[in-house]
This record gives structure tokens, C-alpha cells and sequence, in this order.
């Protein structure tokens, strides 16, 4: 088999810092994303970020059709090559934060899989979810730390925006840690895959998902600050009569507690509560 170092010689590809990329060249590690992906042969799959296609190949032997996309337009010509003997391979040009997701065709929903750019990774994570009801499961690479943020527990250092938003829509679990020396150039810093199964309703019932996503970060706009302070002064209870104490009392939720301490159902009660008081 072809190896991505010598893929990489034969077009001369040199990483292009604008794009953030670090090419995935470990094998092993693509088996594992790959593997982790779980792919009939009826799915179809949106990989991010393809690159120069090693790891869509290995998708297009277990699918039934693969979308390819990737923002260099160095890359095209490279995986329409590579991918030539693979007729079920589509090869897009695209910025994955532009990309519309209800576009592709598909039998059932959709596997997405991707080594994403750090740099936007949180990005393509909420725009990810924003089309949800389209995906069944994804298999992403990101820094270790942003991974840890989005699988992180109430109370915990990295508990955050992520964790709370993404708990809600997905059930997510750590696939495998990759060393830097895995990649080239080798990035700075350690990387993780997640594997997230879409869940089929929202974990608690939301009365308002903006409003939801709102109140979230609000309450980490400024960690240091309590759940009370934060909401005190942010727009998401302005034109409201209640007393934000009230509204917290009301969902028994100390208004000293700092945002870090509260659970997604937590955050839901808020939100629903907040929702009430707004359109009563």
C-alpha cells in the first residue's frame, strides 16, 4: 500500500499553516478511527478534512459511499487521483463551517469522520450538532484538551460549554490518545478521538435550544463569577419581572454556585424555568 509519506513526496505537498494541517501518517491510528466508525456497507460517510486520502480509502471499502471534503484546493486533484479506483468516492472543495449537511443524499442518516483543524475545532463541533438530526455517529480527532473539555464531569477543571451542550445532544467516549509523532509535521501538542453516538431526542426536554445554549454560556462567560452574578446582568434575562434569585430558587439552585457545578439537567431546569418567566 501507498504510505501518506510517499503520497505526500510524489505531489510535493508541503502543510499549509493557514489550514492548521498536521497530516495523520500512523496507520495503526487510521485503523482505529476507522474501526471506531462501526460502517455498513448501506452508510453513508462525510469525512473532514480527507487530505490526500489514505484514511478515505479505507472508508470506501467499507461503505456504501464516502463525501470527501477538504478547504485546500491543492488537495482535489490529489484524492481524485488516489481515489480514482474507488467509484462510491465524491471529492468536495468546501469550508466544513459552510457546508450544509441536509445537502448530501443518504440512506438513513450519516457517519461523519474526520481529523478536524484544531485551530476551529469548537467551531465544527457546534456546527456538527446544529445538524444533529442528520448524523447517527461521528468518530473526530482533536487537541487533548479540547476532547477533555467536551467528555469532562460537573465540578471538574475542564467542565464546560462543550461538555454541558454536547451531553445534552450526544453520548460521547474516548477511542484513543495519538502521539504527536504520529502526524507530520508533528504538532505540539497530544491529540484524542472521540466517538460520539448521536442520541435520537435531546437528553432532558428543552423548552428553547438558543435559549438553552444562551443561559450555558452565560454561565461560563466569566468562571469566576457565580451562576447569580453572571445571570444577573446578561441578555438573556432582560425584559424579565422575576427576580433571578427567585427563578434559581425556584429550581433549587444556590445562586452561589459557580456555573462549573451544574449539571446538564441543571442547566435545562434554568433554561425552562427562565423560558416560563419570559412568556408567561
Amino acid at each position: 500500500m501507498t504510505t501518506p509519506i510517499k503520497i505526500l513526496k510524489k505531489y510535493r505537498i508541503h502543510p499549509a499553516k493557514r489550514f492548521g494541517q498536521c497530516f495523520l501518517i500512523d496507520g495503526n491510528v487510521m485503523e482505529k478511527i476507522v474501526g471506531a466508525a462501526d460502517i455498513g456497507e448501506n452508510d453513508t460517510v462525510v469525512e473532514i478534512g480527507a487530505g490526500i486520502g489514505v484514511m478515505t480509502g479505507m472508508l470506501a471499502q467499507r461503505a456504501r459511499f464516502v463525501q470527501a471534503l477538504d478547504i485546500d484546493p491543492r488537495m482535489i486533484d490529489v484524492l481524485n487521483a488516489e481515489l480514482l479506483r474507488h467509484d462510491n468516492v465524491s471529492v468536495l472543495q468546501c469550508d466544513i463551517l459552510n457546508y450544509n449537511f441536509n445537502d448530501i443524499t443518504a440512506h438513513g442518516l450519516i457517519t461523519i469522520v474526520g481529523n478536524i483543524p484544531y485551530n476551529i475545532s469548537s467551531q465544527i463541533f457546534f456546527h456538527l450538532l446544529n445538524f444533529r438530526k442528520r448524523i447517527s455517529k461521528m468518530v473526530l480527532m482533536f487537541q487533548k484538551e479540547v476532547g477533555e473539555r467536551i467528555i469532562a464531569q460537573p465540578g471538574t477543571k475542564d467542565y464546560g460549554i462543550m461538555s454541558v451542550v454536547g451531553g445534552l445532544y450526544t453520548e460521547a467516549r474516548k477511542v484513543t490518545t495519538v502521539s504527536p509523532g504520529c502526524f507530520t509535521p508533528p504538532p505540539k501538542v497530544e491529540s484524542v478521538v472521540l466517538k460520539f453516538a448521536m442520541r435520537k431526542a435531546p437528553l432532558y426536554t428543552v423548552a428553547d435550544e438558543d435559549l438553552f445554549v444562551a443561559v450555558v454560556k452565560t454561565a461560563f462567560g466569566k468562571r469566576r463569577k457565580t451562576i447569580m452574578n453572571n445571570l444577573k446582568f446578561s441578555p438573556v434575562v432582560q425584559g424579565m419581572t422575576a427576580d433571578i434569585g427567585d427563578v434559581l430558587n425556584e429550581v433549587s439552585i444556590h445562586g452561589g454556585r459557580r456555573g462549573e457545578t451544574l449539571s446538564t439537567e441543571e442547566f435545562v431546569s434554568l433554561t425552562n424555568a427562565l423560558y416560563r418567566r419570559q412568556n408567561a
